[in-house]
């Protein structure tokens, strides 16, 4: 056995299970270990031959391509690269006794401050992953609505599946979630809210698979329908007594499901976006997402609390929440408006104690 690539696997297989150790998700653990593959491949040496122009090499090959990486990317890989290092550096575990023993060599830390991304702005996400104006969120429901009428008059198949996505994309903003919440939720999440009766089953969502994070299982929380967006109620009335019986999904307890009689994967909830979106005219680098940006955004607007918008959206920090929103021009006037007002009437009151 070749004894480079043997402790090359060796320190890989040590990673992934100091990884698995701290419950993180196998997609997190795999995606970690397959960079640091590529960055050995890239590179052609080994974690005790690496350099920090090693690492400068590399990067700058992702960045000067036909499709360069994110911002965020970057410094995302950057950092899974770290702890890579700081593991087989660790005096605790070995490597660095074990390679010098065997190849004269011992791995080192090579990504320092000065070759990788500053975290220097709390929002590194693509700019077009942005809140929509309320003329663009009504461009796409209209669209929406418009290619199950289209689809029906030209008496073609897909009249049901249209309507579902229709559904599907006013529930997504209507009540914030995240593509994969949006997708596991079952018949079953659709809550009472004592508090407002009017809704019936549909006073609130349950979203058992939140965003995990640090290797905590998947988050939980109560998304309560709010009068503003009470329109939604209607729409899945139909949809669970009526419209979904059409699918024959029987008893299988997804609550959007495909003409399979399957669960709509997040992929396809994507293709559904990008395929109105288009339909509407709207930008291509909006995506999904977009709605849940729209969704805080508009809760702002309507005056709710922040830490509401916090519990509404399941974050954990309501800084968090703030990189979310971004409130319309109007509704900024709006707020202007009534300070000026405020202002002008507090230099009448006092305008009029003087003349007294």
């Amino acid at each position: 056995m070749d004894p480079a690539p043997a402790m090359f696997d060796a320190m890989l297989v040590g990673w992934a299970r100091q990884q698995q150790s701290r419950l993180l998700g196998k997609k997190t653990v795999a995606d970690r270990v397959s960079l640091v593959r590529r960055f050995a491949a890239f590179n052609g040496t080994y974690p005790w031959q690496w350099t920090a122009e090693d690492v400068e090499a590399y990067f700058s090959a992702q960045l000067s391509g036909q499709s360069p990486l994110a911002h965020s990317t970057v410094r995302g890989q950057q950092s899974d690269l770290r702890m890579f290092c700081s593991f087989v550096t660790d005096a605790r575990y070995g490597w660095g006794a074990a390679c010098l023993e065997e190849f004269g060599q011992a791995p080192v830390q090579v990504c320092h401050d000065w070759n990788t991304v500053d975290h220097v702005a709390e929002y590194e996400g693509r700019p077009g992953r942005r809140a929509l104006t309320y003329d663009e969120l009504q461009a796409l429901f209209d669209a929406a609505d418009e290619r199950g009428e289209d689809i029906r008059r030209r008496g073609r198949k897909g009249v049901l599946s249209a309507w579902r996505d229709a559904v599907m994309l006013k529930s997504v903003y209507a009540y914030g979630t995240r593509r994969r919440e949006a997708v596991m939720l079952d018949l079953h999440d659709l809550r009472h809210n004592p508090r407002a009766k009017d809704y019936g089953r549909f006073g609130a969502v349950e979203v058992r698979f939140g965003k995990a994070s640090r290797g905590s299982p998947p988050k939980r929380r109560t998304v309560l329908t709010v009068p503003e967006m009470d329109w939604i109620v209607p729409l899945l009335e139909e949809w669970t007594s009526e419209v979904r019986a059409g699918f024959g999904a029987g008893a299988h307890p997804a609550l959007w499901v495909t003409e399979r009689c399957d669960r709509i994967s997040p992929r396809r909830l994507d293709e559904v976006f990008a395929l109105v979106r288009d339909l509407a005219g709207l930008e291509q680098a909006l995506e999904l997402h977009c709605l849940r940006h729209t969704y805080i955004t508009h809760l702002i607007e309507f005056g709710y609390p922040e830490r509401f918008v916090q519990d509404q959206v399941g974050h954990r920090y309501a800084a968090t929440t703030a990189l979310y929103t971004w409130v319309s021009d109007e509704y900024r006037n709006r707020l202007l408006e009534e300070s000026l007002h405020r202002r002008a009437q507090r230099a009448q009151t006092r305008e009029g104690r003087r003349t007294r």
